[in-house]
């Protein structure tokens, strides 16, 4: 079964990170592709050990992400 979930990666020091906000799992990487799928591997290896109750009681099901303007100063 395939699943979309939502990967964030963000530019940190000499590296990225990114993170699922579904799930609440982060991972990291060199570049934004070793991030990307240093990311994928923590998630399957997730759903490889966690039991069907934990994944429900991580798994967020409505998760948005949008820009915010503001004043600043």
């Amino acid at each position: 079964m395939l699943k979309q979930l939502t990967a964030i990666i963000e530019r940190e020091g000499n590296g990225y990170v990114s993170l699922c906000p579904q799930l609440d799992i982060a991972s990291q990487g060199d570049t934004i592709q070793e991030a990307r799928e240093n990311l994928r591997e923590a998630l399957e290896l997730f759903f490889e050990a966690a039991s069907p109750s934990e994944i429900q009681e991580r798994l967020h099901q409505e998760v948005y992400i949008t820009q915010l303007e503001i004043a600043v100063g």
